[in-house]
Order: structure tokens, then C-alpha cells, then sequence
């Protein structure tokens, strides 16, 4: 697992079909300017120093949760379970399998 792709918010871009298909380099490496716009995950993460969002002591907060339970964002628990391994350092992800991964491999 390349831990540059490891996200903000519990995503691991290295598998992501959206980065292959607009040449996204992550939302580190954009420093959460990402290609449909800015990232209030990422930009709260980096005001606070963090490598990603399992380090807050607020996880999961306001703004995860809408995310993991957004109909074409959400997860399923995937983003959650990536953040609390990534904290223990546990170097594995999942998969998110939401409606937008899927529609990538479409395009």
C-alpha cells in the first residue's frame, strides 16, 4: 500500500477508478484541491496537522458522517474500519464499492 494515497477521510486513492480516470494525484498531493472541487475533510485535516482522520479525537465527526452515509459517496463502513486500522498502524484497506466507484468503471 503506497501510504501517499491514503486519504483524509478513509479512501485509499491507489485503487481509486476516479483518480485512474482524471489523473487525480490524491488528496494529499492536492492538498484536498481535488478535481471536482475542495475537500472540507481534507482541509480540516491539514489545518490540524493530521496524516488522516483517524488521528482526531472527534471520529467520527459531523462531516464523515454524512459522508459514509451519502447515497453515492457512502461506504458501508469501509472509510471507518480504513481510519481505525490506519491508526493502529495496520498498513490494509477496503474497498469502498459505493454507486460512485462503480460509475467510474463506466467511463
Amino acid at each position: 500500500m503506497d501510504k501517499n494515497f491514503i486519504a483524509y477521510c478513509g479512501t485509499y486513492c491507489g485503487i481509486c477508478e476516479w483518480r485512474e480516470k482524471t489523473g487525480c494525484k490524491g488528496c494529499k498531493a492536492n492538498a484536498g484541491d481535488m478535481f471536482w472541487g475542495e475537500c472540507d475533510k481534507a482541509k480540516c485535516c491539514i489545518r490540524k496537522g493530521y496524516a488522516h482522520c483517524g488521528e482526531c479525537g472527534e471520529l467520527p465527526c459531523a462531516k464523515l458522517k454524512e459522508l459514509f452515509e451519502d447515497p453515492v459517496h457512502g461506504d458501508r463502513g469501509a472509510r471507518l474500519r480504513n481510519l481505525q486500522n490506519w491508526k493502529a498502524g495496520r498498513d490494509v484497506c477496503e474497498e469502498l464499492g459505493n454507486v460512485s466507484q462503480e460509475q467510474a468503471k463506466k467511463i
